[in-house]
């Protein structure tokens, strides 16, 4: 396992509870979209144990071209360690990130492709429209689908509807509001979706498109395989 020492190059304040951190860019370190990454602070291997306080799955939300390794995250007032240590953390200290996979890679199949997330798991999305609007070969569509109640909307300068891509973006304020969306999206018999947030958003997404006669196999999550059995069971597959 390499592990990527690298500083913080910049933090932007995306909400009063959103951050994203711009890491500068190491030598030899590259990704793709969809990817997410294991992000830790100094100390974090000291022991004979890697101390898992330190450390934290944070998907990326940039693309390489980009020069540049984005991190997006909320930071409630009362958060973990981790989190409260994050906050603190100031342009030129130094991070390290290891064990970067993506999920989640735009898959090009022809189809629509649907993107159904909450809050900052728009972060996880952000390199896939900016994948798919820089090129949508063999993509048909692109819809994303944002749940947030506070209306702190993310990233809108990448994600705004444009009818010339065939990109459409929808910001809904009540999970009844989103799902009666999902409901629509789940009438495209063979559309990809493409689900990131808690676990049980994760349920709540899933039951509701199986129930609407989505295959197992056009659900896509930001999950390893061995994780994925749990939220879709291959006996569920129709």
């Amino acid at each position: 396992m390499h592990i990527y020492w690298t500083k913080i190059n910049q933090i932007i304040d995306e909400s009063p509870e959103v951050k994203t951190y711009l890491l500068d860019l190491p030598a030899g370190f590259s990704w793709e979209e969809g990817s997410h990454t294991h992000f830790a602070f100094e100390g974090f291997n000291a022991g004979d144990k890697p101390n898992r306080g330190l450390i934290r799955h944070m998907s990326i939300c940039t693309l390489p071209h980009e020069n540049a390794i984005g991190i997006t995250t909320r930071i409630k007032d009362q958060c973990s360690e981790f989190k409260s240590i994050l906050r603190e953390m100031k342009p030129g200290d130094e991070v390290a990130i290891f064990k970067t996979h993506s999920n989640v890679p735009l898959k090009r199949e022809g189809k629509n492709v649907y993107l159904l997330s909450s809050g900052v798991g728009l972060a996880t999305f952000r390199p896939l429209v900016l994948e798919y609007l820089s090129n949508a070969e063999s993509v048909l569509s692109m819809h994303s689908l944002n749940v947030d109640s506070s209306k702190a909307y993310l990233f809108q300068d990448v994600f705004a509807t444009s009818d010339d891509d065939n990109f459409t973006v929808q910001f809904a304020d009540s999970r009844a509001e989103y799902y009666e969306a999902v409901k629509r999206f789940a009438d495209d018999a063979d559309g990809l979706f493409y689900i990131v947030g808690s676990d049980d958003f994760l349920k709540e997404n899933i039951e509701l498109l199986r129930r609407n006669g989505v295959k197992r196999e056009q659900i896509l999550l930001d999950k390893r395989e061995q994780s994925i059995a749990e939220f879709l069971p291959v006996e569920l597959s129709v």
